[in-house]
């Protein structure tokens, strides 16, 4: 990974781009230290990844072959006085 200061980054920042698509990431550094690194848009999807639905999820949860038995409670509704 190329290590880039961040004046240099600001400066060439059109270079740091070509070479994030041509040979990976690159380190943005401060004062000597990496804070933040430049992705190509490639390297982002893959690490990002295809999360699925919320439905997709519970239909693959271990519980989703579990049977719910529901029951209802069939005592009258509270009373009310006024």
């Amino acid at each position: 990974m190329h290590r880039w200061p961040v004046q240099n980054a600001k400066a060439h920042f059109a270079d740091m781009m070509r070479e994030a698509a041509a040979s990976g990431p690159q380190a943005i550094t401060v004062r000597g230290q990496a804070r933040a690194v430049l992705l190509s848009m490639a390297d982002y999807e893959r690490l990002k990844g295809r999360k699925p639905s919320l439905v997709q999820f519970l239909r693959d949860s271990p519980l989703f072959a579990t049977p719910l038995r529901l029951t209802r409670d069939k005592s009258p509704a509270r009373r009310i006085d006024l």
